[in-house]
């Protein structure tokens, strides 16, 4: 499969001068709801990604609300498992609404469409945790870290993507002036 003609073909693949959640700046975003809006090129993605966890027995996927949710289910219906999310709780964390069952000892894999610095993934992962879930892997649509995203189990994505990201104060899309978009 080839990810990243999918973020083209759907749009969502953006070039410009983007201020990403981290505060880092880069030329390149990746808009994953664009493509995940297609059901059958999200089914694809959901299909692909599971198979690189098929072997790990889960019972449940977990993803950071709301852009991971749609992705969540996807993998979760390729494994044959729950879908869950976990959503902001207010004080910087994230929660698992009541009536989403974590049994303790569940084993779970926690998804997110593109991997930056892994912190909104950590926060699903920390939300399952807490009510008793072990992770056995994190998947990712897209890894864009560098090879720096760690969690302590299998991380796995789909595509590793080096992309440029800048300080603001070093950041040359800045100085020539090009617009900065919030993403």
């Amino acid at each position: 499969m080839d990810v990243l003609e999918l973020y083209r073909r759907t749009g969502a693949l953006l070039e410009g001068h983007f201020l990403l959640r981290s505060g880092m700046h880069s030329p390149l975003f990746l808009q994953s709801a664009a493509l995940l809006q297609h059901p059958l090129y999200a089914e694809a993605v959901g299909e692909a990604l599971g198979k690189l966890f098929e072997d790990e027995k889960v019972d449940f996927v977990i993803a950071p609300a709301i852009g991971g949710v749609v992705l969540s289910f996807v993998v979760a219906k390729a494994l044959g498992a729950r879908a869950l999310f976990a959503e902001k709780d207010g004080k910087g964390g994230m929660l698992i609404r009541k009536g989403l069952t974590v049994n303790p000892g569940d084993r779970f894999l926690a998804v997110e469409d593109v991997v930056t610095t892994g912190e909104s993934v950590r926060k699903a992962i920390r939300a399952a945790e807490a009510r008793g879930g072990v992770l056995v892997g994190v998947g990712a649509i897209v890894d864009r870290s560098g090879g720096r995203a760690s969690f302590g189990v299998p991380f796995r994505a789909l595509l590793a993507l080096e992309v440029p990201q800048y300080a603001p104060e070093a950041c040359p899309l800045c100085r020539e002036e090009v617009p900065l978009e919030e993403v």
